[in-house]
């Protein structure tokens, strides 16, 4: 090799590997510090997509378990308010069994119908009032639509019902106990009726009408007629409600009503009779006659040993709904919470995949620390014996 000043090979030789050196040093001293392998995307491209996916599915799975679980606590909280409603039915079976019992007096009679009243209530107000995050538990007018729990691994999404709105709803109307029952109607105008068969709207707890029949017949006594209820409606039955009424010539009002109470039962969702009502002719004016009927439910009150008894039946259908509601709510808590588990594993494992490919792996990176200060003090000695072989060339001008 010729001697020559123009160039110093050697030094560059060392100068570029020392750079490559401090290079590798710096980028190893960055995985110590960070602890990460991937601290930006030149250090490992494809690796560095895969993380950024792995740690959106982890934080989805995260989240999707405590959804899971705020599932479960709704559940419980469900459970709970049936869980109450349960004892005061229970508490409603002893009153309605002591009063079907011929031995009370009206004073006992009604005070066991005030608490049975009291228990109709505190049922509607667990229905209306048992919230969880402001949210109605039940379903209500205004809480139709059922909560659903949603959970996710950021690819695939899954939804679950948590069926607390989706169960019937917990009134007394739907459980059928102390159902609200109207009836209207209207005559043909007259001071009093003629043969005639008006049709008067039953309205059952669900809101439906339904409609019975009442027909007046003329007797020998032009101010005198008799009348039976009969039903008009495929869906009801009608028995009993046949009597008479007399009216009063000049003003066209009845002076007497005799009959027996109608039973009328509707079939039907919602709809728990049978209820009996009386018939009452009061409203009756001249020009337009009107039916006003006072309605009972039969299963709303304790005021007698008949309506106790079918308050009873009544009482024993709405603990088994009740029961099958909170084992449908039992079977979702388990599924959420089977849910949650699996979701906390898949977080867990994809968080695991996730540092395999990211984290520092320090016995590599402090091998690699050590091999790498090492050429740098070796390079910086090369550079330094490079550049002093220059001087050899200043002997040959002595």
């Amino acid at each position: 090799m010729s001697l020559g000043v123009l160039n110093n090979i050697s030094a560059i030789y060392a100068q570029n590997n020392l750079s490559n050196t401090q290079a590798s040093l710096s980028k190893t001293l960055q995985q110590l510090s960070s602890g990460s392998r991937i601290n930006s995307g030149a250090d490992d491209a494809a690796g560095l997509s895969l993380a950024n996916g792995l740690q959106a599915s982890s934080t989805a799975l995260t989240q999707s378990a405590t959804n899971a679980s705020e599932g479960v606590d709704f559940l419980q909280v469900a459970d709970g308010a049936l869980s109450q409603v349960t004892s005061l039915l229970n508490r409603a079976v002893t009153l309605a069994t002591e009063a079907s019992n011929g031995t009370l007096n009206t004073s006992q009679t009604s005070a066991a119908n005030s608490e049975y009243q009291k228990i109709l209530t505190e049922v509607n107000t667990i229905n209306s009032n048992t919230e969880y995050n402001g949210l109605n538990v039940f379903k209500t007018a205004t809480n139709t639509a059922p909560v659903n729990i949603f959970t996710s691994d950021g690819t695939v999404n899954q939804t679950y019902n948590s069926s607390a709105t989706d169960l019937v709803a917990a009134d007394t109307a739907t459980l059928g106990i102390g159902n609200a029952v109207t009836v209207t109607g209207e005559f043909a105008t007259g001071t009093a009726p003629a043969d005639a068969a008006p049709t008067a709207n039953v309205a059952d707890a669900s809101g439906t009408n339904h409609n019975v029949t009442i027909t007046f017949t003329k007797t020998g006594d032009p101010n005198t007629f008799t009348y039976a209820v009969t039903s008009s409606d495929a869906t009801v039955a009608v028995s009993g409600g046949s009597g008479a009424i007399t009216f009063d010539a000049t003003t066209g009002k009845e002076t007497a009503v005799t009959g027996d109470p109608v039973t009328y039962t509707a079939a039907g969702a919602g709809t728990f009779s049978p209820f009996s009502f009386a018939l009452d002719f009061s409203k009756m004016t001249t020009g337009t006659t009107e039916v006003a009927a006072a309605a009972t439910d039969a299963t709303s009150s304790l005021n007698s040993a008949s309506s106790s008894q079918n308050a009873l039946t009544a009482i024993n259908k709405a603990i088994t709904a009740v029961a099958a509601d909170r084992g449908t709510i039992g079977a979702n808590i388990n599924t959420l919470t089977a849910v949650e588990n699996v979701m906390t594993t898949q977080s867990t494992n994809t968080l695991s995949a996730e540092n395999d490919v990211t984290a520092t792996d320090y016995g590599q990176a402090t091998s690699d620390m050590s091999k790498y200060q090492i050429l740098s003090q070796t390079g910086i000695a090369a550079l330094s014996q490079a550049n002093q072989s220059q001087q050899l060339i200043t002997k040959l001008l002595q």
